[in-house]
């Protein structure tokens, strides 16, 4: 079991540019970031920083943080919030 854990929280350091660790949020900040730019040389990058399922909980943990960010400044609920954005109609 734990050797799965320490699978999911391991990091990968990309080669000569930048030998430091990345943790699995600032790689999800940067994936995203990169998602939204269309930057696909920064998506690459990102996505070497950690393993896919690290990388996929952190986009997740983004995910929730903005949209709750969200839903506090236009004092919506969190659905109203994720529908809207997903261009979906109101539940």
């Amino acid at each position: 079991m734990f050797g799965r854990i320490r699978k999911l929280w391991r990091v990968d350091t990309t080669p000569e540019d930048d030998k430091r660790a990345h943790n699995l949020f600032e790689a999800a900040a940067v994936y995203v970031a990169a998602c939204a730019e269309d930057d696909q040389e920064q998506i690459d990058e990102a996505a070497g920083w950690v393993s896919p399922e690290a990388l996929s909980f952190g986009v997740n943990e983004l995910a929730c943080r903005a949209i709750i960010a969200l839903a506090r400044e236009r004092d919506e609920s969190p659905g109203a919030v994720a529908r809207t954005l997903l261009g979906l109609p109101a539940a």
